[in-house]
């Protein structure tokens, strides 16, 4: 019989993470919150998430995949290596004592989140000010993008195959971009509009200046100014927004958030908070028992698609590669290995939001402070492209858990006919092994700036390093 006498740290029970903190634990707590507001306030794309994930992964000892193939060196318990892809798929691997056929421990997040991107031929000229098209990626509000400092964050590659890295709007010497709106006395047209329609995608148009080119022969004079500046700045030409890679996205640091500074507001929370925790547990791992893997993959918000999404072969793949580096490369050691693994993917859920409760159902809802969300199935109405997670693994997740004292909650995304979403748990559970849903509560999610409780931070962190080291 389980001790009844012992309190478990399911939030039903233990009401509130807060409430459980010493210290020494509440140190830990902001701490961690410190350095996830540097990376979110620093990192901003895919592709600054992938880098800086490397670097800090290469300072820790783990060593790049590509060069063990080429040197055609054997890997053994204890090695670190990761595989990237692309500048924006990475896949850290801890490799175990156990054989890799018994399976894996794998932590998957992703790390785009919704924004504007550029069109390929952006630049134009529109009665004297100069303004880039865009078309937006993932699910937005299109009316919260408007009248907001943006920042511009990618990358540009020239014909010879030269590679710039393009970051403006974050320093404070750095201008800002945005959106412009429609002024309240000549809105009456507007207003009748629903929220959807209020502002339509191909008006997400972000100006950017409205100095004439000192030649009053030629054209679109505003707009060759800015061709002019960008050239000097960066000695690119028009042509060169073909082969560009350039984000809109909001400008400024992450912050803390509310009088006690419990909350954190930040730019593309939904998934990287969870992308940071995930990683960071990984950074503590050391000669397991299985070989754990943390995976962070490109374009969930579009459906996981292309080379560097979650459908992609790029882990199949991977994994093979170790398989052989370990001598123990065949197609049944990869498909066993495959299949014996379990799963979180680490992606977020919906916070109860006191300003709209007629969307939740608080019986199966998430809270800020009551720790990591266990989320069983996700999709939308009736779980339609959802993961649906085994009960056995559930009560393996729960002991593991109380183990760890970590704080914990269950939830599902709002009621069952409001909408729903999804994450990259599906993908893998394809493989037969077994996969479970797991983050942080956001408020916001979705919106340019979203919010999280440092608490939850906390405790989703110890709740990755938990599965490592018992799953």
């Amino acid at each position: 019989m389980e001790d009844n006498k012992k309190k478990s740290p399911f939030a039903k029970e233990y009401e509130i993470a807060w409430d459980k903190y010493s210290q020494k634990d509440l140190k830990n707590v902001f701490e961690l919150a410190d350095r996830y507001i540097d990376f979110m306030s620093r990192c901003k794309t895919e592709r600054e998430c992938v880098e800086e994930f490397r670097n800090r992964a290469e300072r820790a000892g783990y060593k790049n995949l590509q060069d063990l193939i080429e040197a055609n060196k054997k890997l053994k318990a204890g090695d670190k290596v990761y595989a990237e892809l692309m500048g924006k798929t990475i896949a850290l691997f801890v490799i175990g004592k156990r054989p890799l056929e018994d399976g894996m421990l794998i932590l998957g997040a992703h790390v785009d989140s919704p924004r504007l991107d550029l069109k390929q031929n952006p630049l134009y000229e529109d009665t004297g000010l100069a303004l880039l098209d865009t078309h937006y990626y993932g699910g937005i509000k299109k009316y919260q993008w408007v009248t907001m400092p943006l920042a511009l964050h990618g990358v540009i590659v020239k014909k010879d195959g030269t590679k710039i890295n393009v970051v403006i709007g974050e320093d404070d010497g750095d201008p800002v971009f945005g959106v412009s709106d429609l002024l309240i006395h000549l809105a009456k047209d507007q207003m009748k509009k629903s929220l959807a329609e209020g502002v339509e995608g191909e008006k997400l148009n972000v100006l950017v200046g409205s100095i004439p080119i000192n030649d009053k022969k030629v054209k679109n004079r505003v707009k060759q100014n800015i061709l002019k500046i960008l050239n000097d700045k960066y000695g690119i030409v028009e042509e060169d927004f073909v082969s560009a890679e350039i984000e809109v996205v909001p400008a400024g640091r992450a912050r803390h958030y509310g009088f006690d500074n419990s909350m954190i507001m930040a730019y593309g929370q939904d998934d990287r908070v969870c992308a940071y925790t995930s990683f960071e547990a990984m950074m503590e791992i050391e000669k397991p028992e299985k070989t754990c893997v943390t995976l962070l993959v490109d374009k969930e918000e579009i459906g996981s698609v292309g080379a560097t999404g979650m459908h992609s072969r790029f882990f199949e793949n991977t994994v093979a590669e170790i398989a052989n580096l370990m001598g123990v490369y065949s197609e049944l050691t990869i498909r066993r290995a495959l299949a014996n693994s379990k799963m979180i993917s680490s992606d977020v859920s919906a916070a109860f939001d006191p300003n709209y409760p007629e969307v939740m159902e608080k019986q199966s809802a998430a809270f800020f402070g009551k720790g990591i969300v266990f989320n069983k199935y996700t999709g939308a109405r009736g779980k339609s492209g959802s993961n649906d997670a085994n009960p056995e693994f559930i009560a393996e997740i729960r002991k593991i858990m109380e183990k760890h004292d970590v704080t914990w909650q269950i939830s599902e995304l709002g009621k069952v006919d409001q909408g729903g979403g999804g994450t990259i748990a599906y993908i893998l559970a394809n493989y037969g092994m077994e996969v479970i849903d797991a983050g942080v509560a956001l408020l916001n999610m979705h919106a340019p700036w979203e919010i999280s409780s440092k608490a939850d931070l906390y405790e989703a962190k110890k709740a990755y390093y938990a599965f490592l080291v018992e799953a």
